[in-house]
């Protein structure tokens, strides 16, 4: 099993890499840091399923997944994140990921999650899944946050996180005037008027802690 690791933080990587190298037949090809080094170790080095973490430095988790399955529809993509699994996994799923791995039980679940998505399977919890059942299992409208768009999705986390227009603009790359624009379009899509409204929200959704 060829691997390719997306992580921009040197530690991740190296505990990745030991984990990895427990497992017999399984060999870490290429290492990335960021976006646009992981599209280009991509399409150079021979992989047959990517680690990525959902928040590296340029593109956002999604942006990079949801490209990586178009250059790469076959290969599995599993994301690595530091938040709970119940704030994005659904999101990553939809977009195609092959799973969804907190970085706080990823000694516990790292191999036994590539062996089943390199099976054409698809990695969740237990927890997730029973979750997933259950809304599935609801006859609910939707809510209103699941017709965001993914960035818009993004911006909306951030700011319901306690993060600043400047501060988002300068995690995403872009101009303070763009995520403005993203918050008036949040804020019509939510039907709410203030940041206040918008945490209270969140919150209610269990979309922050």
């Amino acid at each position: 099993m060829k691997v390719l690791i997306a992580d921009d933080h040197p530690v991740v990587r190296h505990g990745l890499k030991q984990i990895l190298a427990a497992e017999a037949g399984v060999e870490v090809v290429g290492e990335a840091t960021n976006g646009a080094e992981t599209l280009d170790l991509a399409r150079k080095l021979e992989w047959e399923v990517a680690i990525v973490d959902y928040s590296m430095p340029g593109r956002s988790g999604l942006d990079l997944l949801k490209e990586l399955k178009r250059e790469f529809p076959q290969r599995p993509v599993l994301i690595l994140s530091m938040y709970p699994e119940e704030l994005h996994a659904t999101r990553v799923l939809k977009a195609g990921g092959a799973g969804y791995l907190s970085k706080e039980c990823v000694g516990e679940e790292l191999t036994a999650a590539l062996r089943k998505v390199t099976n054409g399977g698809r990695y969740v919890s237990r927890s997730l899944a029973e979750k997933l059942a259950f809304e599935l299992a609801r006859d609910t409208q939707q809510p209103l946050h699941e017709t965001l768009s993914d960035r818009e999705y993004r911006v909306m986390w951030l700011l319901a996180s306690g993060k600043q227009i400047h501060q988002i603009a300068t995690e995403l790359f872009v101009s303070p005037s763009t995520i403005s624009t993203y918050r008036a379009r949040i804020f019509r899509k939510l039907r709410l008027r203030t940041n206040a409204e918008l945490v209270h929200y969140a919150i209610k959704h269990r979309l922050v802690d």
